[in-house]
């Protein structure tokens, strides 16, 4: 792809503004910890939750999207679909609680839930996990998503391309602080949209419109062409099988752990809720993360997948990565000026993720590692001053890990698999007091013991299954099936044959943070004084009006922009039902409380 003098004048100005935008932000963020990865925690619910789309909106998203597209069709999309669930389990059950925790990390959650030596273990070692290998590893795959765009588009060496974004992100998340990260989030977001939004629509005029791309499709795929317009897998689908759909939708959404997508919040989902101004204000933000991520982001790259898929027919190239027709789009049918706001767009993309992997994996270095283990009593700019050097060190490491990639794909299979479903302890320990650091610790040990046995030992070949298309999507549902089974049995017998957490630390976490009364009774015993304004039946309510607001107006949406006017209109109107719903619920009044909520 040729650049013309407007598209480089695009990215330079682009690039400029981030700059600028994150350098405002300096001498707040120098002031105290809590500016710089909480923003003082006066952040509106629209900046945190536009600022979480942002993050998960990485270089490599649209081509992940399209390449699914064009394996599984529309309906391949359940892989991330299937999580609508699990995201509005977080906005009415959980916000709310993490809120009034009062805690700056969701790993500091562990010193204020729990008790003695096994309490500081899993704190030292979430930290540390979380912190370095994680966010070097994701890092890492981001940058080399970044790379494969750069390769297709434009004639400068990637590497330094990538290095250049890289520094630039540094600068700003690092001297900004987290109020630099979301602020340079709110106008990268805008830019990636304008971007997805463009090429889709040059996309799909190339090959004839909408009307167009169906024929297409028939054209060049025959009689699959119906099922890959489909919202849902056929029974006999060669990409998603309906019982990995079934596991998606009925166990993997609350049994699996992924970091920044844990059941109930956690990770930088978490930062934003502590972050945010008010309880309110946290569900909120999560709320509008939900809607925005899965009803608007979508479709842009679903089409241009689609698009793809027609312009590209034959193009061995593509047949074999998938993902590479979205990158040739935007060589092949964008004009100038588009080209450079495409560009950006991605640099946006990649700078967002980056931007508050190195903001959120400091934040547990230095708050659950360095300022409780290692130096207690430093002033607030010592402690500023390593969150900025633990940023760097994080770059660095995601550089290195970009650089080694091929090699270290292996690990992160591994190092992910020490959350396989641990998910329902994620979600219990709030409603449970029972569970204690033993039953996190016991469920990441049989996760990671069963998932490696699963993956190296048994493999497929064990359940008469290959290796790839619908055989691979069979052998993941079977494993996470397993994997939840053998976790669930361990840690519930690890609980209750360990000691539970002592009760002052139990009394004083319910006090601050007022969970359900059920799961509580013998604490709720102990602290009389303290009214609870959780109703568990209108959080449910809302959590089915919730998921129905957002498939209802996903699905909607794509029968509009497929051509079924009515139907898309009513699937639509209904969805705006369930919102006007949801907003009503937010209305009512809350009972007084007894006990000042935990700032």
């Amino acid at each position: 792809m040729t650049l013309a003098r407007i598209d480089w004048l695009i990215v330079g100005v682009y690039f400029t503004l981030s700059l600028g935008v994150g350098l405002m932000f300096t001498k707040r963020a120098s002031t105290s910890t809590e500016n710089y990865f909480l923003a003082g925690r006066s952040v509106p619910w629209w900046l945190a939750g536009i600022s979480i789309v942002a993050t998960t909106f990485a270089s490599d998203t649209p081509l992940l999207v399209a390449g699914i597209t064009a394996r599984g069709g529309i309906a391949g999309n359940w892989i991330w679909w299937a999580f609508v669930l699990s995201g509005m389990l977080t906005v009415f059950f959980f916000a709310r609680l993490w809120r009034r925790s009062g805690v700056m990390t969701d790993v500091e959650f562990v010193a204020i839930r729990y008790s003695g030596r096994p309490a500081h273990f899993l704190r030292i070692f979430r930290a540390v996990y979380l912190g370095l290998p994680i966010n070097a590893i994701i890092g890492g795959a981001v940058t080399l998503g970044m790379i494969k765009v750069l390769k297709s588009t434009t004639g400068i060496d990637e590497w330094t391309a990538v290095m250049v974004c890289i520094g630039v992100t540094a600068v700003y998340s690092t001297l900004g602080g987290f109020m630099g990260v979301l602020w340079t989030d709110f106008f990268q977001f805008l830019l990636a949209m304008a971007g997805s939004v463009a090429l889709a629509v040059f996309a799909v005029a190339a090959v004839g419109g909408l009307g167009g791309l169906q024929d297409g499709l028939v054209r060049t795929h025959g009689d699959a062409a119906a099922s890959l317009l489909k919202f849902f897998p056929r029974t006999d689908g060669a990409y998603l099988p309906l019982m990995t759909l079934a596991v998606f939708l009925c166990v993997q959404w609350w049994a699996a752990v992924y970091p920044g997508a844990e059941p109930g919040g956690g990770g930088y989902v978490a930062q934003r809720m502590f972050a945010s101004r008010d309880e309110k204000s946290s569900l909120l933000a999560v709320l509008t993360f939900n809607i925005l991520h899965y009803t608007v982001r979508p479709w842009p790259w679903i089409l241009t997948g689609l698009a793809a898929m027609v312009y590209y027919a034959g193009n061995p190239v593509v047949t074999a990565d998938p993902e590479l027709g979205y990158v040739k789009m935007m060589t092949d049918v964008l004009p100038h000026g588009w080209r450079g706001v495409m560009l950006a767009a991605f640099g946006a993309a990649y700078m967002s993720t980056i931007s508050t992997q190195l903001n959120w994996g400091a934040s547990y270095l230095v708050n659950d590692l360095y300022r409780p283990y290692l130096k207690k009593d430093a002033s607030e700019a010592h402690y500023v001053g390593v969150s900025r050097v633990a940023s760097v060190i994080i770059m660095v490491l995601s550089a290195l890990v970009a650089l080694r990639l091929g090699q270290v794909t292996r690990a992160l299979d591994i190092l992910l698999s020490i959350g396989a479903g641990t998910g329902l302890v994620f979600i219990l320990r709030w409603y449970w007091w029972r569970v204690s650091a033993w039953s996190e610790i016991s469920a990441m040990l049989a996760a990671t013991a069963t998932s490696l046995y699963l993956q190296l030992v048994v493999g497929p070949a064990g359940f008469g299954l290959g290796a790839t298309g619908r055989d691979a999507q069979l052998f993941f549902a079977y494993s996470i099936l397993l994997t939840t089974a053998v976790v669930t049995v361990v840690w519930v017998a690890v609980t209750f044959l360990t000691p539970p957490t002592d009760e002052e630390t139990l009394v004083e976490f319910y006090r601050r943070t007022r969970p359900s009364r059920r799961g509580w009774t013998r604490i709720a015993a102990l602290a009389p004084e303290v009214r609870i304004d959780h109703n568990g039946w209108v959080s449910l309510r809302q959590w089915v009006l919730g998921c129905a607001t957002v498939y209802l107006s996903l699905f909607g949406i794509g029968e509009l922009l497929l051509g079924s006017t009515l139907r898309g209109a009513a699937l639509v109107a209904a969805s705006l039902l369930c919102g006007w719903g949801i907003l009503h619920s937010l209305r009512e009044p809350v009972n007084a409380l007894s006990v000042p909520p935990t700032p």
